[in-house]
């Protein structure tokens, strides 16, 4: 069995040349409000959910960007009802959201 059950990653990169970036997008707010539901709902931690920041993914232009392993889900977001969803259904139910899914 794998330390983490699921591990979320967001990117947070901010671009300085005006590219567009996550961090534009406000994933830093949605990366910390995804933690701090995880806990409450008791997901966090060995066997459960780690949630971690990232730098640049390369997909800021598609973003905000986040990526769920070991599956290697990449999704998109817009609000925290979005995260929430992506919360009840991949991390605790097994199944993919796919309005939110990112193509490959």
């Amino acid at each position: 069995m794998p330390y983490y059950r699921h591990h979320v990653f967001f990117c947070v990169n901010r671009r300085q040349d005006g590219r567009a970036c996550c961090a534009n997008q406000h994933s830093q707010e949605m990366r910390d409000y995804a933690k701090e539901r995880i806990k409450t709902l008791g997901l966090a931690g060995k066997g459960g959910v780690r949630v971690n920041n990232a730098g640049c993914m390369d997909r800021c232009e598609e973003g905000p960007v986040m990526v769920i392993y070991p599956e290697g889900t990449w999704y998109t977001y817009v609000d925290k009802e979005d995260i929430d969803e992506i919360i009840e259904q991949h991390l605790q139910r097994g199944l993919s959201v796919e309005r939110l899914k990112m193509k490959e």
